[in-house]
């Protein structure tokens, strides 16, 4: 049997499930790719919570690679909260609570099979909460070389409005250049990892309009402004107001789900 391995459409609107092992190439890293498979399968609800995956050698049979790969997939799989071996009850799958949503894997499958969108509104509070705090220190702190280069950034954000690609580029540099001047590096290492997963599903990112998208600049100008004044508890509530109105105003399904009182 030849085992052939593709990573699951993280654009897709749904839960698209995992495609079959023998429908795909074999990849140079064979153990990464049967822990992409079974990470999905557990997260997607194909493994419910305290069932057995299967055997060794059922899992040695589907994807074709040796005793030793199987073996090393489960021990990744147990670092990531999966899964728990235990002599006597095979490998059974943990309550959710558990799994590391910080592991791109898990996060990735998470966003894909969240039907309700509830990881994303999650992931939406954590970094509203994160990056509030960041624009407010960075309003204390910023020199002004990182103050000249953050207002050149706005208007070159402005002059992206027509291209709503470009300004999508530009709007992440436009935070990462906050994050970066706030000097908190373990909340940008969070932010980065967690978003630019997150920005992998259409889900996340919507199909914004003129409107959207002006309205969007427009939160970006009362940020620039609150923190070159250096006004920290302004700075905040500007960022506040920036990130959970964007994903108000974008979310599939339930617009202003978040309250709309206040990304992109």
């Amino acid at each position: 049997m030849t085992a052939a391995f593709s990573q699951p459409d993280l654009n897709a609107s749904g839960s698209s499930g995992s495609p079959e092992p023998s429908r795909f190439q074999r990849p140079r890293r064979l153990g990464d790719t049967v822990v992409t498979y079974l990470v999905d399968r557990i997260v997607s609800g194909a493994y419910p919570v305290d069932s057995a995956l299967p055997t060794e050698p059922e899992l040695c049979q589907e994807f074709a690679v040796s005793r030793t790969v199987i073996r090393e997939s489960i021990k990744l799989l147990e670092a990531k909260g999966l899964v728990k071996a235990t002599p006597g009850r095979g490998t059974r799958v943990l309550e959710p609570i558990g799994w590391n949503l910080l592991d791109p894997l898990v996060l990735e499958a998470q966003i894909r099979h969240d039907s309700e969108l509830s990881i994303l509104d999650d992931l939406i509070n954590v970094r509203a909460a994160l990056e509030c705090d960041m624009a407010a220190q960075c309003a204390r702190v910023i020199t002004p070389a990182q103050s000249e280069a953050l207002a050149k950034q706005a208007n070159i954000l402005a002059e992206s409005l027509p291209d709503p690609e470009r300004y999508a580029r530009e709007d992440v540099t436009f935070h990462e250049m906050i994050m970066l001047a706030s000097g908190n590096r373990l909340g940008h290492a969070i932010i980065h990892g967690i978003h630019a997963k997150a920005r992998l599903s259409s889900r996340y990112n919507g199909e914004p309009n003129k409107d959207e998208l002006a309205q969007s600049l427009a939160e970006h100008r009362q940020i620039e402004s609150m923190i070159l004044q250096g006004d920290a508890q302004g700075a905040a509530a500007a960022m506040r107001v920036h990130i959970l109105g964007s994903w108000a105003r974008r979310r599939p399904g339930v617009r202003g789900a978040l309250g709309g009182d206040a990304e992109g």
